[in-house]
């Protein structure tokens, strides 16, 4: 998923009809008044989550890529409930 891109609140303000538009065709917003974060415009509902999925995939094979010998999924969850 792409990073969302800046906008202020003016420009949010102004150009709300054009930024729904592109919201519509997957992109994000995030709206910033003085600079600080304030809200995000994001698609009620993406079009293909495939990607979203092969991108976790990749970051659970990069995660996995950097522990080195066998690690058992249970013992940590059961550690995990221990602590």
């Amino acid at each position: 998923m792409l990073q969302p891109e800046d906008v202020s609140a003016f420009h949010a303000k102004t150009h709300l009809s054009e930024l729904l538009r592109e919201t519509e065709h997957g992109r994000s917003f995030t709206i910033r008044r003085r600079g600080k974060p304030v809200a995000r415009l994001v698609p009620a509902k993406e079009k293909n989550n495939l990607s979203e999925i092969r991108e976790l995939f990749t970051a659970f094979r990069e995660i996995r890529d950097r522990v080195r010998g066998h690690v058992s999924i249970r013992r940590l969850i059961d550690e995990g409930r221990r602590a």
